[in-house]
């Protein structure tokens, strides 16, 4: 025989499901962290509108931490500045993250010495960006006892960092770059470049003698016209393919009587 449902044991676990995820939301929206509301974090600077998600990564070295307005910390995300908590790393920033930029969920940026996070850039998830490697100089030693090498890291502004790339230290990544989901980057990219691959390689560039080499193999959107209301997308969304043709046809002879 089929087992007779128990109405009121499902009805108290929709109830505490509901419980459980209103705490939650709740401790999202308390437990994240802003200029207005720091809570035991004690920033270099934090800039009006940044918040940093609940629940953050691992956080120290906040005095050398200096972050811009308008910024989206997503959760889990790891803001290192120096080896290890409690160091004195002196007067100047270590870590300086511009305005307008998107850190995507779980990345990390470890800054032993000085990382450099030019405005508007914007990170996919699991980002890692580090300026300390390990050495291997001595072959018998374990390498986690051997002394880490430091080199600074730039990262230029309006950049586009793919999920899931890594940013070695030394790297120098010019304006307006993407860097490819995975790719490894080391080295010095130039401005307006793609990158991808491990080591990441420049895969297209632009230049304003020769635009973009190689050539893009879509055109570039087009912008929609100004003055368009709400009403008039919901109309445009809802429209077939016969009502699609329509348009373009009536568009056509628009533009054949005005030529």
């Amino acid at each position: 025989m089929p087992k007779r449902r128990n109405t009121f044991s499902s009805r108290r676990r929709g109830l505490a499901q509901r419980a459980v995820h209103a705490v939650w939301a709740w401790a999202q929206r308390a437990g994240s962290v802003s200029a207005e509301h720091p809570g035991r974090f004690r920033f270099g600077s934090l800039g009006p509108v940044t918040r940093l998600a609940f629940p953050l990564g691992t956080v120290f070295g906040e005095p050398w931490i200096h972050i811009g307005s308008h910024c989206i910390i997503a959760e889990q995300v790891t803001l290192t500045a120096g080896l290890m908590p409690d160091l004195d790393l002196g007067p100047d920033p270590i870590l300086r993250i511009g305005d307008g930029v998107v850190l995507g969920r779980g990345s990390h940026v470890i800054a032993d010495t000085t990382v450099t996070i030019g405005s508007d850039c914007y990170f996919g998830p699991y980002v890692y960006v580090t300026s300390t490697n390990h050495s291997y100089d001595d072959p018998h030693e374990p390498i986690g006892r051997q002394w880490p090498r430091m080199e600074p890291v730039e990262i230029g502004p309006g950049c586009w960092i793919g999920t899931g790339a890594v940013i070695l230290p030394g790297a120098r990544i010019g304006r307006n770059v993407v860097v490819a989901a995975g790719a490894v980057v080391r080295g010095t990219v130039p401005d307006h470049a793609v990158v991808a691959g491990a080591p990441a390689r420049v895969v297209r560039r632009w230049t304003p003698e020769d635009g973009w080499q190689p050539p893009l193999r879509t055109p570039a959107p087009v912008p929609p016209p100004e003055g368009i209301t709400p009403g008039q997308w919901r109309a445009l969304a809802d429209l077939d393919e016969e009502g699609v043709a329509e348009l373009a046809r009536l568009e056509a002879e628009v533009l054949e009587a005005e030529g």
